[in-house]
Parts: structure tokens; sequence; C-alpha cells
């Protein structure tokens, strides 16, 4: 068929894969940083100028990158709201990340509907800071004269595939993208213009959703242009992940999701209901403490990295001689205690000792993310095997511990640019039913990961102990919060 290309526009770069469109093997790459000054005080900026994103997209399609693709498929950062007036320009800067100015606005949107349970069932999800519908409630409330001259929404992929297509009257976005704003349900296929209106105070005109192999436009070049989708939709669909499979991320905070059959509505707000890039669904549980719980304990023994903590954490046993850490540093999400702190359980004598703490802070931050899992397969979400993302899912401690608690298959991938894989992927797919090559329902069939398969072996029932000592600590500490 051909060539494509994938383009992801992360919060702080632009990575391009020129791939070959039958096996999806990477044939060039390029990347840029985005040019963006740092905030005061370090950490990411909330309000960055698009036209940043444009600039390291070019950056990084330099040298004759895209010679000879037939077709692009963008990715973007999740949550990133560019504002549009009715002349198509940017009324302010676009709002992205964890935005902490819109705490107050998540509990007031919570509140005008009349709480957690009508969120969930009206889109799958109940308002939290990142959320773009939260943010346009900071921006009525905190600058009003930006939110009334508001007439189009956009998010960070919409607005770049716009953009690579000449900014045409049509504007689209796909189910990945949309199952995120807050204002569109999974369930339903359908915008909630009236959340809108809430959030902003007055309707707005909102994106085109296409389907997953739907061809937003060509270029007058003749350069196809996909659906795009948001960057956790991506890189599942680089992955190749399927029914049965969950992927855990190792950031600072953790998150957990799998492919399943239809929406999950809860009213815990728990599970955040997102579409996948392929018609299916990707229902997602965060934790706030994942990699956080390691470098805190390896700051507190005085060890100089994480690949030391490790170390010190293999000369410790499973179970860590009684220790239990529930890891709940920043509060927690799952289980929803916003205000509490970690406990450390089991302090005896002979476990006072940096190796046994060491391997608590591990089994803690699995056994956390291990109660994720159960978030979705107690809904009916069936995880068959768990794909480990992140630089942590190399570490040993990680890897020993990991299959007997999640009491699964683990695959740990290869490092890849799986976000800009699952964007070319997505190209080849509109470029393949475009050329009446490829079903509309079916995605290309490219190689999978290159990956690390580790068993549980005869270390489950041991793993499995541990967890039900962790989960024991919880109970006990935090009764009937899961």
């Amino acid at each position: 068929m051909g060539i494509v290309a994938g383009l992801d526009s992360s919060p702080d770069f632009t990575r391009i894969v020129v791939c070959d469109s039958d096996t999806g093997a990477v044939l060039r790459q390029g990347y840029a940083p985005h040019p963006q000054e740092s905030p005061e005080g370090g950490g990411r900026p909330a309000d960055v100028d698009p036209q940043a994103w444009l600039l390291s997209l070019g950056e990084a399609a330099g040298g004759g990158l895209l010679e000879g693709v037939q077709a692009i498929g963008v990715s973007a950062q999740a949550n990133a709201v560019v504002p549009l007036d009715t002349h198509g320009n940017t009324v302010r800067p676009a709002l992205v990340g964890g935005d902490k100015r819109s705490q107050v606005a998540a509990a007031d949107l919570i509140d005008a509907l009349g709480g957690r349970e009508a969120w969930a069932q009206a889109v799958g999800s109940v308002p939290q800071t990142a959320q773009p519908v939260t943010k346009l409630r900071w921006l009525a409330r905190s600058e009003p004269e930006a939110a009334a001259r508001t007439a189009v929404l956009l998010q960070a992929h919409d607005w770049l595939v716009w953009q690579l297509l000449g900014r045409p009257v049509r504007r689209t976005t796909d189910r990945g993208g949309a199952s995120g704003t807050g204002y569109w349900s999974a369930a339903t296929g359908a915008y909630r213009p009236d959340l809108v209106e809430l959030a902003l105070g007055h309707q707005v005109v909102l994106p085109e959703v296409i389907g997953p192999a739907e061809v937003a436009g060509t270029t007058p070049e003749g350069l196809l242009i996909s659906a795009g989708t948001g960057e956790t939709q991506a890189a599942a669909f680089g992955l190749g992940i399927g029914l049965g499979d969950a992927v855990v991320s190792l950031g600072a905070s953790g998150s957990v999701m799998a492919v399943h059959t239809e929406p999950l509505v809860d009213q815990s707000g728990m599970i955040t209901a997102l579409a996948d890039a392929t018609g299916m669904h990707l229902p997602v549980v965060t934790t706030l403490n994942a990699v956080r719980t390691l470098r805190g304990t390896a700051e507190l023994l005085g060890v100089p990295d994480l690949e030391s903590l490790s170390e010190l954490a293999m000369k410790s046993t499973p179970g860590s001689h009684g220790l239990v850490l529930l890891p709940y540093l920043e509060g927690e999400r799952t289980p929803n205690l916003p205000h509490t702190a970690g406990t450390l359980a089991g302090l005896r004598r002979e476990s006072m000792r940096p190796e046994h703490l060491a391997r608590a802070a591990f089994e803690g931050m699995l056994c956390g993310l291990a109660d994720a899992l159960d978030v979705l397969r107690l809904r009916g979400v069936d995880v068959r095997r768990v794909f480990l993302l992140g630089a942590a899912a190399e570490l040993p401690a990680v890897q020993a511990a990991a299959p007997a608690l999640f009491g699964t298959q683990v695959v740990v991938p290869q490092p890849a640019d799986y976000a800009a894989i699952g964007a070319a992927r997505q190209a080849a797919w509109a470029l393949g039913v475009s050329q009446g090559a490829l079903d509309p329902r079916t995605p290309p069939a490219w190689q999978g990961a290159v990956a690390q398969v580790l068993e549980p072996g005869e270390e489950l029932a041991v793993g499995q102990a541990v967890r039900q000592q962790f989960v024991s600590v919880r109970e006990q500490t935090h009764p009937g919060a899961l």
C-alpha cells in the first residue's frame, strides 16, 4: 500500500515515525522539542500557544522526512483545550495538562449537575481538574471576556489536523479524543451541549466526531489525514492491545486501562469511560501514587536512584518480613481518599531493615495498581495479560513482583514511540479503507511490540498471599474504601 506517518505531539515534544503501511516497520523517525519557556518555579505551564506545536512539528518533519508519505495520523496530549473565536483564531493560549487552577471549578460542576453519579450517568466520568469541561468552567469564572468570545472548541489533535488540512470549514475529532472532554458520552456516542453551556455559559461549535477508519480530509497535495486521536488511545493502538489486555502505566502517578466491549458507568468516579481508537472502549482507572512512592522511599533510605532501591529490595523476600506500605502519599484517587496519608504497618524489630522497607515500597505500589485492576475486573473486564509501561517497568524488583501480585502474565514492551506508531497505524487503516483494500471494522494487522514476557509461575500463591496482606491492612485502616 505504501508508506504512512504517525505524528505524536506530547506536552513537551513532537515525534514522527514513518512506517511501512503493510507491516508497521518503522522506516524513518523525527523529533523536536516544543519551543516553550519554562514556567516560573519549574513544572509544566498551564497555558501554551498552539503555534508552538506547529513549529515543533515543522522541525521534526525537516530534512525530507515525509517524502513519499501517502497518509498521516495525528495523536496529541489529552485534555488540551484550544478555544477559537468566530474567525478561527485562538481566543487565548491553550489550557493544557492537570490544571490545578480548576480544582474549585471541578467541585462546582459536580454540584451543579447533582453529584458524582449524575456525571457518571451523563458522560461516563466525574469532572477532574485536567478535563476540558472543568477548564471551561474556570475560563468562564476567571476570564469571562475570553469565555464570551469563544465560539469553537478543539482539542490538541483536532487543532493540528485542522491546521494540516489548511483550516477547512469542517472540523473533526474522533471518539477517543471526544470521550475525555467531559461533554461527550461514549455510551450514547453523542455530545452533551448542555454540559458545555453549564461550564462555559453559552453554546459553542464542537467538532464532528468521525469513525476510527474515516478520513478527516485530504491536503491540496493529496496527502490523506486520518481522524487522529488522543495520546492514550494512540499508544494503546500502537501496542496492539485487544480484548483481554490491560495496560499499567508507571509514571509518578499510575494508570490502568483495558479494552472492553462496552462503556462502564461508575458512580464512584473511579472509572473514566474513554473510547478507544478502534470503535471499542477503554475504561481507565488512575492512582495518584506510583513511582513517586519509590522516589520517596529512596530519599528516606538515602539511596541515590531507583536502580539502587530495586537492588536493595531484591535482598528482601516477598512480603517484606511483614511490612505493608499503603502508598497514599499524595492522598489517593483509587480508592477515593483525597485527604489521607500513607501508612506503614507490620513494624517489628526484625522487619526494621532498609531492604524490607524498599521491598514494601515496590509491593505497596504494585498492590495499589492491582486494586485499580480489580476495579475493572469486578465490572466484568477480562484481564488475561498486563502490559507494563514506563521506565520503572525495567526495574528487577518490579519485574520480580508484578506477575504474582497482578495474578497474570506481564508483558514489558521495549521502549518505543507507541503513540506515534498508533497514529501511523490509524493512517494506514484510513488509507487502506479509502483504497478499498481494508475493512473499516478491522485495522491493519501490524507486527506486535517487541517485549519481555513474565509469568507468575510458582510465585503466584506467594504473590496472592502478599496481596491479601495488603488488602487486609487497607480494610483495617480505611474500611469500605474500595
